[in-house]
């Protein structure tokens, strides 16, 4: 069985396209209880919204999106006193060295620049697992 198996994630880019790519990479992963929001917005309703059920624990979220923005909703996530210890996966186009900065500062456990390859995902996806799960 995967140690993603039992994960509940939530996969946030604005792009349809981006979502199903990464939710395609999760599944071939193991994972399955994959949630979709298409912006901060909306992934922090699901938050809200699952965190009197059962928390989401892994965040895949984009930097650049409308309403707001993937930073904006790791700083909020970061927070929280339900989603402060989420695993959080920054997946962007943006490499700035600035932003990766800020991304870091504020608390992400990883970062993988778009585009990435498959086993570029699955290494830095099990870089969060082990930090934040440890290993399995």
């Amino acid at each position: 069985m995967s140690i993603y198996a039992d994960l509940r994630v939530l996969v946030v880019d604005d792009m349809l396209t981006m979502r199903k790519i990464i939710g395609q990479q999760l599944k071939t992963l193991g994972a399955t209880n994959i949630l979709e929001a298409n912006d901060g917005t909306t992934a922090w309703e699901v938050l809200e919204r699952e965190s009197t059920v059962k928390p989401i624990q892994f965040i895949i979220s984009d930097w650049n999106m409308p309403q707001m923005k993937g930073i904006d909703l790791l700083k909020k996530c970061r927070a929280h006193p339900v989603y402060k210890d989420v695993a959080f996966l920054m997946v962007t186009a943006e490499a700035e060295v600035t932003q990766v900065k800020e991304a870091v500062g504020a608390g992400v456990d990883n970062y993988v620049v778009k585009p990435f390859t498959p086993a570029a995902f699955e290494e830095k996806m099990k870089a969060v697992y082990t930090k934040r799960f440890g290993a399995k």
